[in-house]
């Protein structure tokens, strides 16, 4: 069974583009308004990490269950019900008046963009016939990766004539408009065929992937051999094989674990998740590095990632043809090699650096980023049956999410290993406190040298700048050699060319399609 070719399918994807916009933008929007929120709010460290955590780990906990209740329920209602979840979680941001609630908000959010995600992925692949999907996908994954590269731009312009709420004010219209447009340009998908909801695999799958991301998050704060983390990491260890356990043997799995043994969707699979480590490992990286090292303002610092959107931008959509010239193995190492180099070229980066090689750098990145992402996203829908599209998105989505965490948390805590080491000698004469504090982060010893006289002030900023360089050069060292392992992986398992049967595979049930 083919997909039903819907007649206004561009426009469909024009509508689910905008839903993607405002999922992406805000994994990172909210990151420039940080020093706003602490301030208005009186938020501690450990409370802003988790306004920004507590996003990450509700959404990334119900996407395989949000992905499955739109196989059964119909996609179109989980976007439309996840755009009304996550309007409503917009508003409680922009009207918190704590840290606390703004964490609860946060976490409200978190569940409308779970449901959101993967509904978009999934009506996508059905009103789009197999000859077309790549492109669409090309779009698709260009659309994902420019709303997070947006983010830090559209916060900081936000911030320069606005109070912290307007990034979440912003959300508004953007929901408003997608919802209206959905209404008439969205049509309902569904699996025809559909069992009963599997419950026990539901709430095992969101324990347990809650576990993982919760340890992934804490490990940078803690330290990787903390009991709690451990434990953390202990428990998704159980509860997700425990969750492959039942999946094996219940009649109705949320999860085909035989996809896992298919050898295209786990190597696409591997290869989103490295992407996104690189993706979101660098954006964390680099935002840092021109803010902190080089001076840049929240909204300059927006700016000057531009040419990594630029590159996804460029790539991602020409990945298409790319790929039905070369094939998927080809156009995915590629892009995977292409991440390797712009990143070496950021591992050359000093505190003395010319932008020319930081844009050089992270548009070379970009492009790399786009060319493997869309050809690599398809080889994922491509495996699954179209009747399961809820699922297989919704792993797509998982796996993205997971990968990024770790690039956040594997980079940075290389880069704060790094920095803490090379600040101890020149924190060595100062009083306990200062030197911890300096030692910590580049941010308190920016702030503790603008208040020193004279040249004891110049030698502490210098030395922070050079430290945190030297901890940045080995993170991006590191994410450059996770990227070529990412190519080699691709060339040695992915297909010559994208599979076209998965989605007509045996006992695929024949899509719901409403042609609105």
């Amino acid at each position: 069974m083919t997909a039903a070719v819907h007649p206004r399918r561009w426009w469909t994807l024009s509508v689910l583009s905008l839903s993607l916009v405002v999922i992406g933008l805000d994994n990172t929007i909210l990151n420039v308004a940080l020093p706003s929120l602490g301030q208005d709010l009186h938020a501690s460290a450990s409370a802003l990490q988790w306004i920004v955590d507590s996003y990450v780990l509700v959404f990334a906990g119900l996407l395989l269950t949000a992905g499955s209740l739109g196989d059964r329920f119909g996609h179109r209602r989980m976007l439309t019900f996840g755009l009304l979840v996550f309007a409503a979680g917009s508003v409680g941001s922009a009207l918190a008046d704590s840290a606390g609630t703004l964490i609860v908000t946060r976490a409200v959010m978190g569940v409308g963009g779970a449901f959101m995600m993967p509904a978009t992925l999934s009506v996508l692949t059905h009103v789009f016939p197999a000859e077309e999907r790549a492109r669409a996908i090309g779009i698709w994954a260009a659309v994902a990766g420019l709303g997070i590269a947006l983010g830090p731009v559209a916060g900081g312009w936000l911030l320069e004539h606005f109070e912290w709420n307007a990034v979440f004010w912003v959300n508004l219209p953007i929901v408003i408009a997608a919802l209206g447009l959905g209404r008439v340009l969205v049509p309902e998908t569904r699996d025809a065929a559909a069992t009963r909801l599997d419950l026990p695999g539901a709430l095992m799958s969101i324990a347990g992937l809650t576990c993982l991301v919760w340890a992934i998050i804490e490990a940078p704060e803690r330290g990787w051999n903390d009991g709690t983390v451990v434990a953390g990491f202990g428990g998704a260890a159980v509860l997700l094989t425990a969750f492959a356990w039942w999946e094996r043997r219940t009649a109705t799995p949320m999860l085909d674990l035989s996809l896992l043994r298919n050898r295209t969707f786990s190597a696409a699979s591997s290869a989103i998740a490295l992407v996104f480590f690189g993706l979101f490992g660098t954006i964390f990286l680099t935002t840092q590095y021109l803010q902190f090292v080089l001076g840049y303002g929240a909204l300059e610092a927006g700016l000057a990632i531009l040419p990594l959107v630029g590159g996804l931008i460029v790539a991602a959509p020409l990945s298409a043809k790319l790929t039905e010239r070369l094939g998927t193995r080809v156009v995915v190492s590629a892009g995977m090699a292409t991440i390797a180099v712009g990143l070496l070229t950021l591992a050359g980066l000093d505190a003395d650096s010319a932008y020319t090689t930081f844009a050089a750098g992270i548009g070379v990145a970009g492009l790399g980023m786009g060319a493997s992402m869309a050809p690599a996203t398809d080889a994922v829908m491509g495996s699954v049956p179209l009747a399961k599209s809820g699922v297989g998105s919704a792993t797509n989505d998982t796996v993205r999410q997971v990968g990024g965490a770790f690039g956040v948390a594997v980079l940075g805590s290389l880069l704060a290993a790094g920095y803490r080491g090379d600040m101890q000698a020149a924190t060595a004469e100062l009083p306990a406190g200062a030197a911890g504090a300096a030692q910590d982060s580049i941010a308190a010893a920016t702030e503790l040298a603008a208040r020193l006289p004279g040249p004891a002030g110049e030698r502490l900023g210098d030395a922070a700048n050079v430290a945190f360089v030297g901890g940045m050069q080995t993170a991006v060292l590191v994410a450059a050699a996770v990227a070529l392992g990412g190519a080699l992986i691709a060339a040695a398992l992915l297909p010559a060319r994208r599979p076209r049967a998965g989605q007509a595979a045996a006992g695929a049930a024949p899509p719901e399609a409403a042609r609105a």
